[in-house]
């Protein structure tokens, strides 16, 4: 058995250069969306390929038309160890409105907020904080052993915040230099904050705009109201009949590929404490809407859904219009999981919507994109090692849990370079990621470098 020890003290005791470090980073204001903020981009690639260089690394800085990515390897010291690929991102979401932020964004801090210490400052969770917890584990090895118990290749992009346009072209173009025997992505979140998670499930997404035409022109509803269609009332039966009275999901063929959670990760999901009540009672509400029978968390990541988002049709301005609105269009969005197709599923709605059409009207689709979803297996060697190696470090023990929404880049990795991703992250729900004062919590800079210490040691193991 592996001794941690000298590798975990030398985190421990290195602590205050690695928030120095961090306290850099988070000084460069790598704003992507901004064009006015580029050469700050640039600098904060630059600033990471000297850390890996530094570190033993071979690591460059390689452009794209957008923001540059960091590409970086280091050999293991055994040619027979597995070979991982750790992605983050560099860039920083904007950080308007600046007058709702109690300090500078880009002055970084140690505060004391609701009794524990704090690190302040635009990127300290998403994902700079993240990225460097890896990044400072690696630096730990290196101090104690000279070496990394696994190889691992670095992808650090800069445009997670603005759309990742560059990112599949790249990917695309350095397919064998990046492929790995699996991926690890640091840009989620815990259970608590004293329960570590590992994300084995994201859903996938398909998004459709229909647009139902009926007369050729608004017409009056005294004149018309009765004898001509309303293309209102269609689009709106259409939609309300999307779900049936237990809650699934209407479309012919929409649950081929879903299968059911096993047992045992329902169980551990039941044991979270996670009630309808305690869930929706943050947003006002109590009863859960979607399939009966299911729990919450079984509902919002392991079921797969059909929802509004957004109804546009007649007269909507101040006051009253007595119309009849030649036009009525929706905004809908599927959740999927399994192995759900999303091209299937777009297809079945397409069908759906234009069989319920009368033949004197017509209908529009306009695609809003779509991907599938991705499940890692529960009993995959690498998300047990992991979960132990976590279990071993956090006062409770790691969890297994699903994703509501969808991160692309894990989808990406999935289909085009065909490798699975474990998602390990140290964020917590109150980091204030994308609004004024963001936060990291240090405990969760400090025991993350220290998790993935205990990582990367399990998956350097048979």
């Amino acid at each position: 058995m592996t001794d941690l020890s000298p590798l975990l003290a030398k985190a421990d005791e290195s602590l205050p250069q690695s928030l120095e470090r961090l306290f850099e980073l988070v000084r460069i204001p790598s704003i992507s969306t901004d064009p006015a903020f580029k050469a700050d981009c640039q600098r904060a690639a630059e600033w990471l390929v000297k850390e890996l260089n530094d570190l033993g690394f071979t690591a460059s800085v390689r452009d794209t038309p957008g923001h540059p990515m960091v590409v970086a390897h280091h050999a293991a010291a055994s040619e027979d160890a597995p070979h991982a690929l750790f992605y983050g991102h560099y860039d920083v979401q904007p950080v308007d409105p600046l007058n709702l932020w109690e300090d500078d964004p880009f002055a970084p801090a140690i505060k004391e907020k609701d009794g524990r210490k704090v690190i302040t400052g635009r990127g300290t969770s998403d994902d700079k904080g993240q990225l460097l917890t890896f990044v400072e584990a690696c630096r730990a090895y290196k101090a104690v052993n000279g070496s990394l118990p696994v190889r691992i290749t670095v992808l650090f992009e800069g445009e997670e915040e603005s759309g990742s346009t560059s990112l599949k072209p790249f990917l695309s173009a350095n397919e064998a230099e990046l492929k790995a025997d699996f991926a690890l992505v640091c840009d989620t979140s815990m259970w608590d904050r004293e329960t570590p998670a590992i994300a084995a499930a994201l859903r996938g997404l398909v998004g459709e705009e229909i647009t139902i035409t009926a007369a050729d022109r608004d017409l009056h509803s005294g004149l018309f109201g009765g004898a001509a269609a309303n293309p209102v009332h269609i689009l709106t039966r259409i939609l309300a009949d999307l779900h049936d009275e237990t809650g699934k999901v209407t479309l012919p063929g929409f649950y081929e590929g879903v299968e059911e959670t096993p047992s045992n990760i329902k169980a551990s999901w039941d044991s979270l404490g996670r009630t309808a009540e305690s869930f929706l009672g943050e947003v006002g509400l109590s009863i859960p809407s979607g399939e009966k029978g299911r729990s919450v968390l079984e509902l919002t990541w392991a079921r797969p859904t059909a929802e509004v988002n957004g109804i546009i049709g007649g007269y909507t301005g101040e006051g009253f219009k007595t119309v009849i609105a030649a036009k009525a269009s929706a905004k809908v969005s599927f959740r999927l999981v399994g192995d759900q197709d999303p091209a299937k599923i777009r297809d079945s709605f397409r069908a759906y919507v234009t069989s319920r059409i009368p033949a004197d009207c017509s209908v529009e689709f306009h695609e809003h994109g779509g991907s599938p979803a991705i499940q890692l297996s529960y009993d995959s060697p690498v998300l047990t090692k992991a979960k132990n190696a976590l279990s071993d470090e956090w006062p409770k023990a790691a969890v297994v849990i699903g994703m509501g929404g969808s991160i692309p880049i894990v989808g990406d990795f999935q289909k085009m370079l065909g490798m699975d991703s474990l998602l390990v992250g140290f964020g917590q729900v109150d980091d204030r990621i994308h609004s004024p004062n963001e936060k990291y919590d240090l405990n969760s800079f400090h025991k993350g470098i220290r998790s993935w210490i205990r990582i990367l040691d399990a998956l350097a193991k048979n």
